[in-house]
């Protein structure tokens, strides 16, 4: 029997691995050089997250394992690593790059649920604030389109505005469908420091009051 690696991860199920490359595969065309930051969950999930260049983080979990807990690889390098992984679901993630990881991640417990709203209400502002970054040809979305709070909501004593740089985070990751069906929900939770949207295929955070993490 081979000595067990002591750096990668492992992700027995296909389904996993293949869930958890289609993510870096989006995060790369969000970025050629995004890194993603694995870690190891309380759950005993595999936490997987990544900047997305609005300010908001992304994260995706799949059952599997990772050497060291914590540790940060390029999204190129993990998702060739996923798709050539081993029959023991072992896939190297490639050179460390811990160091371009400079932020804090959204805690894993404490976020209070405050509303549930319609996928197809987030794909269509989604739709909408897309357009309006097209006719800024050049420069990207302003922030003052980002920063905008297209949809407020309230629940369990708490109320929250949802920034548009959340609302495409969302859609740029493909974390709903772009036509979802109109029974589809996103849930959205608070804490006292993040705001939380999750969605069908993973979920985005942005810090309350500022940006979530530097990166390189």
């Amino acid at each position: 029997m081979s000595p067990t690696p002591e750096r990668g991860i492992w992700v027995r199920d296909p389904a996993g691995r293949h869930d958890l490359a289609v993510f870096a595969d989006r995060a790369r065309v969000l970025d050629e050089a995004a890194v993603i930051r694995l870690r190891t969950r309380a759950d005993g999930l595999l936490g997987a997250w990544v900047g997305t260049g609005f300010d908001v983080l992304a994260g995706r979990a799949v059952a599997g394992t990772v050497l060291p807990a914590d540790l940060t690889c390029a999204a190129e390098e993990l998702a060739r690593g996923l798709r050539s992984a081993d029959t023991d679901g072992y896939a190297d993630p490639g050179y460390p790059l811990d160091s371009a990881w400079r932020g804090a991640l959204p805690p894993e417990t404490g976020f209070a649920h405050v509303d549930d709203v319609p996928a197809g209400v987030l794909a269509d502002l989604a739709i909408s604030g897309a357009d309006l970054a097209r006719e800024a040809a050049g420069h990207g979305p302003p922030a003052s389109l980002l920063d905008q709070d297209v949809l407020h909501v309230s629940g369990n004593g708490s109320e929250v505005g949802v920034p548009m740089r959340c609302v495409l985070a969302l859609a740029a990751m493909r974390f709903m469908p772009e036509a979802p069906p109109e029974a589809e929900l996103v849930r959205i939770r608070l804490s006292p420091t993040w705001l939380r949207i999750d969605a069908r295929f993973g979920s985005v955070f942005r810090r309350r009051g500022g940006p979530a993490l530097l990166i390189r």
